[in-house]
């Protein structure tokens, strides 16, 4: 199947998601939607937990294109970050798969596959990759405190500095994912992260 087609089918369960609990979706109406068969659906996927899973990597793998984004979006370190604090939290509060990924917290309607592989007989590459491993909340954490470091890391920098460094980011990671779960007050998400690197050593 061509990846397009793929793309068509995957956004044909995000869709059916969005108006019912993933266990009221069925395989016959996404394969509808996107205008194949349902055994071109099976043949791509395997099962419905295969689409589950199809379904998690990609929207894990949108909300890291995303930080990638916002890493690179401003001139300023402190404003980088204050960036990626913020793509984290709007992520969130746009997508309940994202929002579930990065707290755990996975509620009734979603899908909630488990984070382990699964044994995966596909000839899809893009599916034996979703039957891989799929991120926790301390691997997002991990993911993206490392692309920030790397982002932000200038040449020459110190063993010191990039310690230093690593832990702002993890910081800033975290606070993130804090107004996911209780939204920042006056000044947003972007101001909390100010704040939060004024009290810091200055290494952004």
């Amino acid at each position: 199947m061509m990846p397009a087609a793929r793309e068509s089918l995957l956004d044909a369960a995000f869709t059916a998601l969005g108006h019912r609990p993933w266990s009221a979706v069925r395989m016959v109406d996404v394969a509808a939607v996107a205008g194949v068969s349902r055994q071109t659906l099976y043949n791509e996927f395997g099962s419905k937990d295969g689409l589950a899973r199809a379904l998690v990597r990609r929207e894990a793998d949108a909300y890291l294109a995303g930080m990638e984004r916002a890493l690179v979006s401003r001139p300023e370190p402190r404003e980088r970050l204050a960036a990626a604090a913020e793509w984290t939290v709007s992520s969130a509060r746009s997508n309940a798969l994202v929002r579930a990924m990065l707290t755990g917290c996975w509620s009734e309607r979603l899908p909630a596959p488990a984070l382990s592989s699964v044994p995966s007989s596909s000839a899809v590459p893009a599916q034996r990759r979703a039957d891989g491993p799929l991120p926790s909340p301390g691997d997002f954490v991990t993911l993206v405190r490392d692309r920030a470091v790397a982002a932000l890391t200038a040449p020459g920098t110190s063993k010191s500095e990039a310690a230093e460094l690593a832990r702002a980011c993890e910081l800033v990671v975290r606070l993130g994912l804090s107004c996911v779960l209780a939204p920042a007050g006056e000044g947003g998400t972007a101001g909390l992260v100010r704040d939060a690197l004024a009290t810091v050593r200055s290494v952004v």
